[in-house]
């Protein structure tokens, strides 16, 4: 497949893989993105996953067309990127390896080989020239890993992303990109916000015409979208209007104090996405979570805590900085409920929320007063 002129995609499907990262449902599999440049000089862009080793030097043989590469660009380390470094180097010995010097330090650590011999170290503003293409090196420290390095190709206006712009699922999934690209951010990369918003500032100044990410499909028209997208989210920003509720139940009483709420959200013309932390995906909840400006956290006192679906969930959000949203309570308990002061607890790490004035307290089941607290607080989120 030819993304630009003279650059090859020459990555694999992967649709055998359950779980990414070890933890991440991808029903619709992965794609490990590779790419090779041919010009005067010939660049090869990362490697993929080692279970699609020959796979991906097949590939390349055909793609090289007798040809011998000059250098193989690694721009991030994570095994399903660089496993075949050493497979790329016994196939093309005279090759020479750019990468930065923290990508170098972890050659070592993962092969026991820095390939010292074949080192071409870059940083960030330096550029290799290949002939009528010149690749320019733009930084990317903890997008999501310290070593990484983007390259832009200054002949054909394309920019090589490493993971940024990345989503879950293979090349040929149809499906809207925004959903599981959302999901692979916040779950992957969404930490590291400020980190994602000074590479936005770095390649603003480039004429971009194509993205060519390290998973997920190559990006050519209508950019502004997905840069927009990125801008929101690793700014923490508000990207839809309605009402998120994360809930826990036991015997139910929770949970009908959720669809109570819910239904009056959507009286009042308010769009709700309820989800039951308990028989959802994690990463799909808090997706929706950094997607909506207003929360709402629903859950039972349990063990002198909160409930465990819970308690992971918002450690989850905390973790990746969660900010810029409006918080509601819902406590359930019947002797002891204390789950709102432990999930404030758990928040307080976190920026710029601000908490509604109406909280529901239920004392094992809703009676007059709780439900009058629903509606309330049902009016204070519309």
């Amino acid at each position: 497949m030819t993304v630009a002129k003279d650059t090859l995609y020459i990555g694999v499907n992967d649709r055998q893989i359950d779980l990414f990262e070890g933890m991440y449902p991808v029903p619709d599999g992965m794609a490990y993105n590779s790419y090779v440049i041919l010009d005067d000089k010939i660049a090869v862009m990362d490697t993929v996953d080692a279970g699609f080793k020959d796979e991906w030097l097949e590939k390349l043989e055909k793609a090289l067309n007798g040809k011998t590469p000059d250098y193989l660009i690694v721009q991030h380390m994570e095994p399903d990127h660089s496993a075949n470094i050493q497979a790329f180097v016994a196939t093309y010995p005279t090759a020479k390896i750019v990468a930065s010097k923290n990508a170098f330090m972890m050659m070592k650590n993962y092969f026991g080989d820095d390939f010292s011999a074949k080192q071409i170290p870059v940083s960030d503003g330096d550029t290799l020239s290949l002939g009528e293409h010149t690749l320019r090196f733009v930084s990317a420290p903890m997008v999501h890993w310290p070593e990484v390095v983007t390259t832009y190709d200054e002949y054909t206006k394309t920019l090589f992303s490493a993971d940024a712009f990345g989503k879950f699922g293979t090349l040929d999934t149809d499906e809207d990109w925004a959903c599981e690209a959302r999901r692979y951010y916040f779950g992957i990369v969404g930490k590291y916000g400020v980190q994602v918003q000074n590479l936005l500032k770095k390649v603003s100044a480039l004429n971009i015409r194509t993205i060519c990410p390290l998973h997920g499909p190559i990006l050519s028209e209508n950019l502004k979208y997905y840069l927009d997208l990125y801008q929101t989210w690793s700014s923490y920003g508000v990207e839809s209007d309605g009402v998120a509720i994360f809930y826990t139940s036991v015997y139910g009483n929770t949970k009908k104090a959720v669809e109570m709420l819910a239904g009056k959200l959507q009286v009042n013309g308010q769009k709700v996405v309820v989800t039951d932390l308990a028989r959802s995906d994690m990463s799909e909840a808090v997706e929706d979570a950094f997607r909506y400006g207003k929360i709402v956290l629903a859950t039972t006192t349990y063990n002198g805590d909160i409930f465990p679906f819970m308690r992971t969930f918002l450690h989850s959000l905390v973790e990746r900085n969660f900010q810029n949203r409006t918080v509601a309570f819902i406590e359930n308990g019947s002797w002891a409920p204390f789950a709102t002061r432990t999930m404030l607890s758990m928040l307080e790490k976190c920026k710029n929320l601000s908490f509604t004035n109406a909280t529901v307290k239920i004392v094992s089941t809703l009676n007059d007063d709780s439900k009058a607290q629903i509606l309330a607080l049902a009016d204070e989120l519309s």
